[in-house]
C-alpha cells in the first residue's frame, strides 16, 4: 500500500504543479484548469492553501522545478 501524503507533501505537490503551469505561456491555461483543479480535489487541498504555502515556500519550490530564485507569484489560478 502506498504511503500516505502529509498535508504538507500534498501543499508542496500542488505548488509545484501551480507554479509550473504560472511559467508557461497563456495557451496552456485551460488544460491547466482543468488539470489543477481535479488535483486540488484528489490532495484534498484549496487554491487558497496553495497560494499560501507557494508564499512562505516560493524559493523551496523554484528549486523543485529547476529554477534558481523566488520570482513574483501569480495571483490565484486563472488569474
Amino acid at each position: 500500500m502506498a504511503k500516505v501524503k502529509t498535508r504538507e507533501e500534498r501543499l508542496f505537490s500542488a505548488a509545484v504543479l501551480r507554479r509550473s503551469f504560472e511559467l508557461q505561456d497563456k495557451q496552456y491555461e485551460s488544460g491547466f484548469k482543468f488539470v489543477y483543479e481535479g488535483v486540488l480535489r484528489d490532495l484534498e487541498v484549496s487554491d487558497e492553501d496553495v497560494v499560501a504555502y507557494l508564499a512562505a515556500h516560493l524559493a523551496e519550490v523554484d528549486r523543485a522545478i529547476g529554477r534558481k530564485g523566488g520570482a513574483r507569484l501569480k495571483g490565484p489560478a486563472g488569474d
